[in-house]
C-alpha cells in the first residue's frame, strides 16, 4: 500500500508541475507564434531587446523596423515581443 501512495504522490506532483509550469508556457509560445505569423507593414512593434519601431519591411523571417525617421534595422521576426495599440 505504502508503494502506491508515494506513486500517487509523484503523479500528483507531476499533474501540478504540468498545470502550473508547462501548460502557461505552451500557451504563450502560442499566442507568440500567432503574433509573429500575423505581422504585417505599418504595425508599431516592440522587439524584446525592448526597442519600438514600425514595421517596414518583412521577408521571410527578417523584419525591417524603422526605429526613427529614415533608420530602417533588420531584427528576427521571432524578436518582435509585441504589437503595439495606436
Amino acid at each position: 500500500m505504502e508503494q502506491y501512495g508515494q506513486l500517487l504522490s509523484l503523479v500528483v506532483i507531476f499533474g501540478a508541475f504540468y498545470l502550473l509550469m508547462i501548460r502557461p508556457q505552451q500557451k504563450r509560445q502560442k499566442e507568440h507564434a500567432a503574433l509573429v505569423a500575423s505581422l504585417a507593414e505599418g504595425d508599431r512593434v516592440v522587439t524584446m531587446g525592448g526597442l519600438y519601431g514600425t514595421v517596414r519591411t518583412i521577408d521571410g523571417d527578417r523584419v525591417g523596423l524603422e526605429v526613427a525617421p529614415g533608420v530602417v534595422i533588420e531584427f528576427a521576426r521571432s524578436a518582435v515581443a509585441s504589437r503595439l495599440e495606436v
